[in-house]
Formats: structure tokens, sequence, C-alpha cells
């Protein structure tokens, strides 16, 4: 005969009892054994076992051995924080290794109300927008909503999406880049695709998005995608035109859940803008921006919040993020730099006046001399390198190097620019004067040693960002002479984006404590992709950026969500004497600051850029006083006029958007009660960090404090062997540290109930518990009976496993199996408290040592009496909880239309994982 077996039913095969988890496909079984982890979980044939699979039951064994209080109260915070299938309709919060900030759930709580998630989430820098697309996507898979996604991103941003998934959300993600797919697909059938055998990927978008691979992926595609900076898909140019027409393809199916993410979904371009709106919906690409119905309907899918909106609003998130301090910092040049780079100036003004008189000549001349004047005010080395490069770089490429927009498919060139100037005999002199230079005193490098220096004194580890290779490679060498006793390392354009990574690692891996100080210098290669605020706490632009939103993108590294630092030191400096500074401050960074503060937004340089050209130009001119001004003055002044207006237009459209869509609909009320419900049933960081106190006390190795809300736990000091090699497992060897609160510090991670010492410990003191020849030098019993004051009368303390079958109705109907821990406090036959009150109550100390026959006495009484209290009382509790989960999924599902609806049913009888009673004190 052939039995069925539902999630949550108790089977009995192979030797012991297994928990049925939900089967891969029909007449396969999925179990996972009663007394172990998820990672035990096991898939077998019956029809192939050598011995018929039956139904079982858990029942509290006549031979449990008793316990005293401390143990059972160990034993009851271990079976809450393991359980990784929660019921309540935040399913995915027992999976998380993070402590999720209330603001960050509204993304989650709008996609959970509508039918088919489409979202663009649209907040600022920092905030944390990876995290709230996680959330998401965690949940939908633990609601088993979701079984394949795909993250479409930059190629920058692959490797740390993978290490984001798997670090926060327990998600093993695959990269799909040029470099990796041809390794993934070695060996697949031929009617495999890659997709087909790796379920979860995180995919470059500039290899994807080529015609014969784009059409193989839009057939394979999951039906789950995130897109992360989605803006750089909406756009004329070729690249931005070909991944527009791979997300709009895969768009087309009703069907498929997408999570669009950025930081400037409008950036005052309303053509982008609704492109990418039509994303979430083709109608939204043609409604009215100023219609009230059309902004109600987008705010369903819309999400976009300001930093300030969030730490000085009612979601009172001040110590979420780190104050920030910004600074100029003025430096003299000397004599002979000041020299060379009016010399240099003068040879490119006069190659400007022999460029002719038609409009490419002379757009090309303007350009080579902003470029190679960039060059001359970075550093004599940069200048050199671009002197002698007589390979000039390509006319097309020229002017978004300039500008700081180097990569629509690649990642910021930090290169120097070759000159464009050729045929000159002066430019042998030039190129003598700057190798001159190069060995001389440079006094941009001693303002910025001078500058950091009070900030090493203060502690601070900084980042300092150089626009050229050349230029940070000689300011990692002028460092390493200032202090020489810090961890000093270059992260430039010729390192991989791997060797990137690795390189920022090492600063860390060869760390012996928190104490040693660290400086990295860095190209504008890591001004996107690298989060590093675990590492580094201030930021100093060596160079400026002529990009205003480039200075955001450096900042927002360091300036972010997770930074453990109180403050944040940004420096930026400059030159008052240098032409080029001077011009580049005047005629883009103010006027961008300005806008900033009148606004509130910071919007990128125009896209016509000829208008910014000129009033470089212009102000470099001005500021020279050559005597040989040129004829065309007047008409490149004119740019700074056009070009100030084309600004201020795009950032007041992008402020009339942020005014439109600002996502206000949702109060931290709304979200913090359901949060708050799930985290007092699961655990949170502080009762995982008491948990894993009072164990590794029990397991004879205290925590060490080590400062406030830090503390260290000494793994090899365990004297269990099999434990160490559990931990050995999960690469916790020696000594490691962890925090209770975040932002956590360099060096520590949180303690949650998903931290592998946490779930490791729980793990093994639950199956001490179970299994009476695991750990028996621990004395974890189930049972026990002790005196205590927080009684008046006899209580049993009851603690149980509750499974529940959860059935999800929707297009695809699902069964899914759930489970908590209950501690329930029953005194005669009535429950008296539960859940906080009742953890209460088995927390309280006992007054003595009961005698072994009046315990034993007391506990086989008890254990009489239990069929009957899982026939009354526990019955009607689990029952009566199954209802209130149910009340609680349909919560927050009744909004938008959403046709899902959730069934949940409590799996009798419960398991009854400890049996105490407690008598009052005087008895």
């Amino acid at each position: 005969m052939t039995l069925n077996f539902a999630p949550g039913d108790l089977v009995y095969a192979r030797g012991r009892e297994w928990v049925a988890l939900p089967s891969p496909r029909e007449g396969i079984l999925a179990l996972r054994p009663l007394s172990g982890g998820e990672n035990d979980t096991v898939i077998l044939d019956p029809a192939l076992e050598a011995l018929p699979v039956e139904p079982a039951r858990f029942d509290l064994p006549a031979n449990a051995s008793s316990t005293v209080q401390a143990k059972a109260a160990l034993l009851a915070d271990a079976l809450r924080l393991t359980l990784r299938r929660g019921a309540g309709p935040f399913r995915s919060a027992a999976q998380l290794a993070f402590e999720p900030r209330t603001y960050q759930l509204v993304p989650l709580l709008m996609a959970l109300r509508l039918q088919v998630p489409r979202l663009l989430i649209a907040d600022d820098v920092g905030i944390g927008k990876t995290i709230e697309a996680g959330l998401i996507l965690r949940e939908l898979m633990d609601r088993g909503e979701v079984d394949a996604f795909s993250v479409l991103c930059p190629p920058h941003l692959v490797e740390q999406w993978v290490g984001e998934l798997k670090a926060r959300f327990g998600i093993d993600a695959v990269a799909v880049t040029s470099g990796t797919a041809s390794r993934l697909e070695r060996g697949l059938p031929i009617a495999q695709t890659l997709f087909d055998a790796y379920p979860f990927t995180v995919v470059s978008l500039d290899y994807i998005k080529a015609e014969k691979r784009r059409e193989g992926f839009a057939r394979a595609c999951p039906d789950f995608v995130i897109v992360d900076e989605a803006h750089a898909c909406v756009g004329t140019h070729k690249g931005r035109q070909q991944r527009f027409e791979l997300l709009a393809g895969l768009a087309r199916d009703p069907e498929r859940r997408m999570v669009f993410l950025t930081a400037t979904p409008h950036s005052g371009d309303e053509e982008a803008f609704a492109r990418l709106l039509s994303l979430i919906d083709p109608a939204f690409a043609s409604m009215d921006f100023d219609d009230a119905r059309y902004r109600e309907r987008l705010a369903r899918h819309y999400v976009q919040r300001r930093r300030i909106d969030l730490v000085s609003g009612e979601w009172g998130e001040d110590r979420a993020f780190p104050k920030h301090e910004t600074t100029e910092l003025p430096y003299p040049l000397s004599k002979p730099h000041l020299a060379f780079q009016e010399t240099v100036l003068d040879y490119c003004l006069s190659m400007v006046s022999r460029a002719g008189e038609g409009q490419r000549e002379k757009r090309l001349a303007f350009w080579g001399t902003l470029a190679l004047m960039r060059c001359v005010g970075s550093s004599p080395a940069a200048a050199l390198s671009a002197l002698r490069n007589r390979a000039a770089s390509e006319s097309d490429r020229l002017e978004p190097q300039i500008y700081d927009e180097d990569g629509e498919d690649e990642d910021a060139v930090d290169l120097e620019p070759g000159t464009t100037f050729e045929g000159d005999p002066a430019l042998a002199a030039l190129i003598k004067q700057a190798e001159g230079l190069v060995h001389e005193h440079d006094p941009k490098l001693k303002a910025l040693v001078d500058a950091l220096e009070p900030l090493i004194k203060k502690g601070a580890n900084p980042v300092v960002f150089c626009r050229y290779l050349a230029t940070a490679e000689h300011v990692r060498d002028g460092l390493r002479r200032a202090f020489p006793k810090l961890t000093i390392e270059a992260v430039t354009g010729v390192l991989t984006p791997d060797e990137r990574r690795d390189r920022v690692a090492e600063m860390v891996s060869a760390e012996e404590s928190n104490s040693i100080q660290r400086i990295l210098v860095a190209t504008d290669c890591l001004s996107e992709g690298i989060n590093l605020q675990q590492l580094f706490d201030a930021v100093v632009h060596y160079d400026l950026s002529w990009n205003p939103t480039r200075h955001q993108q450096r900042e927002g590294r360091v300036d972010r969500f997770g930074q453990p630092a109180e403050l944040v030191r940004s420096i930026m400096m400059y030159s008052p004497e240098s032409a080029i500074d001077g011009a580049v401050l005047e005629v883009i960074l103010r006027k961008a600051e300005e806008i900033r503060k009148a606004t509130g937004v910071t919007v990128p340089l125009p896209d016509e850029r000829g208008p910014v050209t000129n009033a470089l130009m212009a102000s470099m001119l001005i500021r020279r006083k050559s005597p040989r001004q040129l004829t065309f003055d007047l008409h490149l002044q004119d740019g700074a006029k056009i070009m100030e207006a084309q600004w201020r237009d795009a950032a007041e459209n992008e402020q009339k958007s942020r005014a439109r869509f600002a996502q206000n609909a949702m109060k931290p009320q709304e979200v913090a009660p359901e949060w708050e419900k799930v985290r007092s049933l699961l655990g949170s960081p502080a009762d995982a960090k008491l948990f894993v106190e009072r164990a590794m006390s029990r397991f004879g190795v205290p925590l060490e404090p080590k400062k406030k809300s830090v503390f260290l736990a000494h793994i090899d000091a365990l004297q269990d062997a099999a434990l160490r090699e559990r931990l050995a497992e999960h690469e916790l060897k020696g000594s490691i540290q962890l925090a209770t609160v975040e932002p956590v510090p360099t060096g520590s991670a949180l303690v949650t109930r998903t931290h592998p010492l946490t779930a490791t410990l729980g793990e093994a003191l639950v199956e001490a518990s179970l299994d009476p020849e695991s750990l028996t030098s621990l004395g974890i019993g189930r049972v026990g009976a002790w005196p205590t004051s927080a009684v008046k009368q006899m209580t049993r303390l009851v603690l149980l496993r509750v499974r529940f079958k959860l059935t999800v109705h929707a297009r695809k109907e699902r069964l899914l199996l759930a489970e908590e821990a209950a501690l329930v406090a029953i005194q005669s036959d009535r429950i008296v408290a539960a859940g906080a009150e009742a953890r209460d109550l088995l927390n309280a100390p006992s007054t003595a040592n009961m005698a072994p026959s009046a315990r034993d006495l007391r506990i086989a009484k008890a254990r009489e009496d239990l069929n009957g209290l899982l026939n009354g009382p526990i019955d009607d509790f689990t029952r009566d909880r199954a209802k209130e989960l149910m009340a609680d999924h349909a919560r927050l599902r009744a909004a938008a239309g959403s046709a899902s609806r959730v069934t949940v049913e409590a799996v009798q009888p419960p398991d009854v994982i400890g049996l105490f009673v407690l008598m009052p004190a005087e008895v």
C-alpha cells in the first residue's frame, strides 16, 4: 500500500523518525530528521527502501532524562533558535543573517500586496536597496512561490551580489559572466541550458544583452528577476538600448515578478523615466505624471525615500546611518608646479588656435586641452604618462573620459588619455619638465599627508580617491613613506574585479586586531561595486571629479547603511592657483552644490556637453589672462549660461518627480508591529547572544567581553571534539569576534539565530536532549521539577515543537511545512501563560534542589497527565494559533487585488520536547 505524506507529517524510515518536507516531485519524499537540521535533509524513493516507510508519532519517551532549571531554559532557547520554517507571514525571518530596519520592510510589504510583484525601488544611495530586494526574494522563496531567479546587474556588481545573497540571506547563487559562462556550460546536456542547471544566478547585463545570448536567456529566464542599476538600461546609447530590449522582452510576460533598483530613476529625463516605468506596466509609459489617479496606481509599485526622510522623519533611523562632516582643503602650488601648469596650458592654447575653424577640429582640440590639463592637475606622474602616450585616445572616448562617464560597458577608465597634439617640438620640452617634477617635492601630496595626520590620530581609516592610475601609485608610495606603520594599498583598473576585492579583503585578513589602521588609495574603479563601510570611515577626493554624482558615489561606498562609525568625514582637495581646478569648481561643482541645496537633489551633468566644454575653456582662459586671447571668448562664455539653464531644468524635473512619487503611504506603525511579532517568536540578536553566552558557559568556555556590545568566543577551547569539528565546517576556528547590535564593528559578525555558532550550538543541544547518546556529559534532559518563587501554585511548562501545514491558494496551489517552538504554562487543566510570559517562568531560577524522590514523583504525575493536556488545552492552543496565523497572513495579503490566500492547519499532536514542573518556593 502506498502512503501519501504531506509536509509536516511524521515518517518512520531507515530506523528513525523524520519530518516530511515539500516533495520535489510525485512519489519522492524529502525528509528532515526530527533531531537534525535543514542540512541533514534526504531525498528517498519509498519503492526502493528495504523496509516500508510508515507514519510515525513523536512521544515523550518513558526514559527521558531529568534536568535542572538552567539546562531546561537552555533547551527551550535552543529549540526556538534552530527552527527555520517560520509559520508567520514573514516566513523568511528565520533565515536572515541580519536584523532588517523597519523602513527596509516597506518594499517587502508592497510586494506581498501585489498579485504579481513588479516594483521600482528608488531609494537614495546607501539606504539598502540590495537588502530590500533580497528580503522580497527570500520571502517568496520561503513561501514556495519562487523556485529560480536571476539578478541582472552591471559586471562590476556581480560578485558583490553573490556575496550579499550568501552572507545575508543564505542563498547560494552562481555568477554568470563572460569569464564564467563557458565553465558553467561545460558538460551540460545539449537540451539543458545554463539557467536550467543553475536556478539561482547573478548575471552580468553586458554578457547577456548580446543578441545571440539575449534570445536564449529570454526563453530560459526564471519568473523572478531583480535588475540592479536599472537607470543604466534606458537611454539612447547603444549599450543601454540593448539592455532595454532585453528587459522589455522579459517584462512582456505578465506573470514574471520583477524588481528594479536605482538611486537615480529620473535624473531630469522624463522620457527615460517613462521607459523605465514601462517595464513595470506598459501603460505607465504614456500616462500623465500630474494625474492623481495615475500616481495612486503607480504608488503601489514605486518606492523612493531620501536618507533625510528616514533620519529626521517619523521613522527615527538616526543611528542607522552615520553623521557626515564635509570639509574643503585648498593647497598652494609650488613655483615649479605652477610654472609647469601654465606652460602646459599655453602649449594647449597654441594648439587650439591652430586647430582650424571646423567645429569638429575645435571640439577635439578643446577635449585634448581639458584631458591633458586634468592629468597635469592630478599629479606630475599622470601628466608625464599622458605626454608620453603618443597613441592618442579615440576621439569618441575622450569626452566621456573627461566627464567621468567612462562606462556603459566597462568599469571606470583610470588610464591617462593620450595627447591629441602631435608633431610639435615643444612637446619634448614639456616631457622633460614633467620628468623633473616627478622626483621633486609634491605640494599636493604634502597637503594630503598633513590632512591625514590628525585623522589617523583620531583612529580614522580613509579612502583616497584619485582619477588616474599613475596618480594612485604615486600617492600610495608617498603615503607608505609618510605612514610606515599603517597598512596602505592601492586598487586601480589594472586589477580585475576579483583582484580588487581580494586586495581590499587582504587589508582585513592582514590585521591582528582592530587597532591596526589602514589607508586605501583607489581610482574610480571602486566608486561603484565594492561596499567599504565595514573597513573605512573617511573619504578624500584627491582629484576633483568632473561629474558631481561621482563624488556622491565615492562617498557612498563608505557613508551608507551598516557603517559602524558614528561620524564619516569627507575632504575635497583643490588648488586655488590651478586654472583647471578653479574652472571645474566654478563651472561644475559649486553650481551642483547650489542646485542640491536649492532642490534637495543631485543630478548629473546635462547630456549636451558642448556648453559644459565651452564654459570650462572660458573659465580657464579668464584665469590664465593670456595675452593671446582667442577670438571666440564670448562664445565660450555663453556656454556657462546655457549649461546652467539646462542643469536647473533637469534638477527641477527631478525635484517634481520626487515630490510626485515620494513613498508616504506606509507608516512605521503599520510595519513595525508585524516585525516585532516575528522577533518575539523567533528571537532577536539579543536573544541569540544570551543563548550563545549560556551555551558556551555550559560547554566550559564563557564568552570574553571585548568592548561595548562586542565579545570573543574561543572556539578552539571547546573540549568536545565533535562540536569543534562541526564549527570548523563553517570556518569557525580560533577566537571569533561577535557583536550584538548593528552597525557591526570591523572584524565582527552580528550574532543572530542564523549565525553558524548559534545554529550549531542550538542543533547540538536539541540533539543532546533527543538522543541519549549525544553529548551525554551536558545532562540536557527533557523533564524536570524544581521550586521557584515565580509561581504560587504548581505549574507545568510544556515545551512544544508545533508543525503547521500552510496551503497557499494561488495560481498554483502549494502545501508548505511551517514550524514554531511554543512554551505553554498550565495550571490544573488551563493554560495561564504562553510565549514570553511562559519563558519568564522557565528562566526564573530555582530556589532549592528537590529531593530526587519528590522530583521523580512530580515528573511521573505530569507525564501521566500529559495525554489529557495534549487532547485538551494544548490541542485548543495549537488550533487557536493556526487561526491567528491565518489572520496574520490574510492581513498582509488583503490589498491591491491579491487573489492568493493562505489556510493554516496545525498537525496534531505537537511534538513534546520538554515537560517541566514548577513548584511554589515555600513547598
